[in-house]
């Protein structure tokens, strides 16, 4: 699997791309990776469910965006291609859109630029220092995408995983404010009601990432993008109930929008709204 990789990836220390590429199940990890991973899941087995649910979510809400007629897409914290489903869910409302996805992994950039192969309307590009709200200062960014129309930004894992020294949905606020109305941000964040156990996985994944790693989410990430509105979560465009729900239930059309999982012991899960700048 090695030879799949930039010569100069460390594959002794755990990765915040890689990681959820395992949980996944994908096959870009190594063991440093999965080790880490174990030692989550050993204690909280529902991540793998967790992972999935959020990747579908993604799809769906990416989905809703492209149909709102947005067809500009910023993904940031990009993942491995078992990850990246963004340009899969515009590409099937909006064949003609630009997706632009930006990480700071080598190993996400090499992936991406050998599937974008559809005449530059999908780019996998290495973001700068500064944090979310320095992509629209990034020229490679601009070539691609134009702040002057709607443009859709999604916060990726892990964008929430590495370590950074800025709030990511400060900086997705930040950058926000800066697009016109019409624009929107797809947002979700973990959710574990046990402090005691949140406060442990905290320590593992900093323990795997490094200082200044871990789920640094604020408990009402919709609420701090402000003039912007976090739209229905009912499948039927209902303008009622709940906005900031589970993500495994947000525009599902099998299940109506809860606040939190049905299952009565469930102890981590993503909360996940779509919001809309006005």
């Amino acid at each position: 699997m090695a030879d799949r990789f930039p010569p100069d990836i460390d594959m002794d220390t755990p990765d915040a791309v890689r990681m959820y590429d395992y949980l996944l199940g994908g096959k870009d990890n190594f063991e440093a990776d999965r080790k880490a991973c174990d030692v989550l899941l050993e204690r909280v087995p529902e991540l793998f469910t967790v992972a999935n649910e959020h990747r579908s979510y993604i799809r769906r809400a990416t989905e809703y965006v492209a149909s709102r007629g947005v067809e500009q897409f910023l993904v940031l914290g990009a993942g491995l291609p078992s990850a990246n489903v963004t340009h899969l869910a515009v590409r099937a409302v909006r064949p003609a859109a630009r997706v632009v996805y930006v990480g700071d992994d080598p190993v996400v950039l090499a992936h991406g630029r050998a599937l974008a192969a559809d005449g530059g309307r999908t780019a996998f590009l290495l973001g700068g220092p500064g944090g979310a709200e320095r992509a629209l200062d990034c020229s490679e960014v601009l070539e691609r995408i134009d702040p002057g129309r709607p443009v859709c930004v999604t916060a990726g894992w892990p964008l929430r995983l590495s370590p950074r020294g800025d709030d990511p949905f400060e900086g997705v606020a930040a950058l926000l404010d800066r697009l016109p109305p019409g624009s929107h941000a797809i947002l979700s964040h973990g959710v574990c009601e046990d402090r005691e156990l949140a406060a442990w996985m905290d320590d593992q994944v900093r323990s795997a990432l490094g200082p200044g790693s871990g789920m640094r989410c604020p408990g009402r990430p919709a609420d701090a993008l402000g003039g912007s509105e976090a739209v229905g979560a009912h499948s039927d465009g209902r303008d009622t109930g709940p906005r900031m729900v589970d993500c495994a239930t947000w525009r599902h059309p099998e299940r109506p929008p809860r606040p939190r999982p049905a299952a009565p012991g469930a102890a981590v899960w993503e909360a996940a709204a779509v919001v809309v700048r006005h």
